[in-house]
């Protein structure tokens, strides 16, 4: 076998099978790679669309808590915002209203104390009149 015979057995060797051919009409190929591929193609089919699919599930996921989000924010600020009213009204009660009862509740107490520091005073001054008118009753 001459070199050339041998590259050209060797060419015929690396050559493509008719098997292995494009899927083109016109072209023969096994039936079993076919089928192969076109079980491959269906199968990569599906995965991508599970993937995409996926994908979209966490978006609408996301979209619907964020939907959830915005509205507890605002359900939480219109709290707040009440929340803030009703101090303001209060605080604007207790000005006008509490306070200047409380002030007149303190002004009573300090003169109650006042009253009580002279209600024994009084009674010590009587106690002592009462023993002085004793002692001159018994002389």
């Amino acid at each position: 076998m001459s070199d050339e015979e041998f590259r050209n057995d060797r060419h015929k060797d690396l050559q493509m099978s008719p098997s292995c051919s494009s899927f083109e009409a016109q072209d023969p190929h096994d039936p079993v790679i076919s089928r192969l591929a076109t079980q491959l193609f269906r199968k990569t089919n599906d995965y991508l669309q599970g993937e995409i699919t996926a994908g979209q599930d966490h978006y609408n996921l996301l979209e619907q808590i964020n939907r959830l989000t915005i509205t507890k924010y605002t359900d939480i600020r219109n709290l707040a915002a009440n929340l803030n009213k009703m101090l303001n009204e209060y605080n604007g009660k207790y000005h006008e209203q509490i306070k200047p009862l409380l002030l007149q509740i303190d002004a009573i107490i300090e003169q109650v104390s006042w009253l009580e520091t002279q209600a024994y005073r009084l009674d010590a001054a009587t106690k002592q009149l009462k023993q002085r008118f004793k002692e001159l009753e018994e002389r």
